[in-house]
């Protein structure tokens, strides 16, 4: 699967996906104009309430010839047909801004990995879950960063890393200066200490 998100005139974007769309035969063909938040909800009804998931995710450099080999392999270990993992192109206006301008990291990698597992039960989930574990380990030595969203309950240091230390270091004397009494943490929190 593909997903492609074009930002801009719509012309321009239909060149852009040109030869996408002449590659082959699709199973389906879901590139369309839509708003951006029906685009980001697309992925939604994907993720049933009650189902077991477990993630962890990861920045790469490249599709070195050692990832992509690990990528195969992991692949084909996966026991439950509602387990996956995306891997995003990252790239284009998101590289265009410096490292240091904002707090979003990782603007220099080049791919995201999410690595999911997914169990209606369960049964199973453990099993997926060390999968999940495995692959993320195997990639380790080509980490970079990780994008913040895809992080879970993984710990300070996994925040950190996904601003960097100078960027999450400004981003506490924010929080200590505007929110001192840490209201804002149901997310990937960081405290104002």
């Amino acid at each position: 699967m593909v997903i492609v998100c074009w930002v801009g005139d719509v012309e321009a974007g239909e060149k852009f996906i040109k030869p996408l769309r002449e590659f082959g035969s699709p199973v389906a063909d879901v590139c369309m104009v839509k708003p951006y938040l029906a685009h980001q909800a697309m992925l939604d009804p994907s993720f049933v309430p009650g189902r077991f998931y477990y993630f962890k995710s990861c920045d790469v450099a490249e599709l070195s010839d050692e990832v992509i080999d690990i990528t195969m392999e992991r692949s084909l270990q996966i026991n439950s047909p509602m387990t996956s993992f995306p891997i995003w192109q990252m790239g284009g206006a998101v590289s265009r801004v410096g490292e240091d301008e904002t707090p979003f990291g990782g603007r220099k990698a080049a791919f995201t990995y999410n690595i999911g597992c997914c169990t209606e039960t369960a049964d199973g989930f453990d099993d997926e879950r060390q999968w999940v574990r495995d692959f993320w380990s195997a990639l380790e030595p080509w980490h970079q960063t990780v994008y913040v969203n895809f992080l879970d309950n993984e710990g300070e240091d996994r925040i950190r890393a996904a601003y960097g230390p100078e960027k999450y270091d400004r981003l506490k004397a924010l929080k200590r200066q505007w929110d001192p009494d840490n209201f804002f943490r149901i997310n990937q929190n960081i405290p104002p200490g």
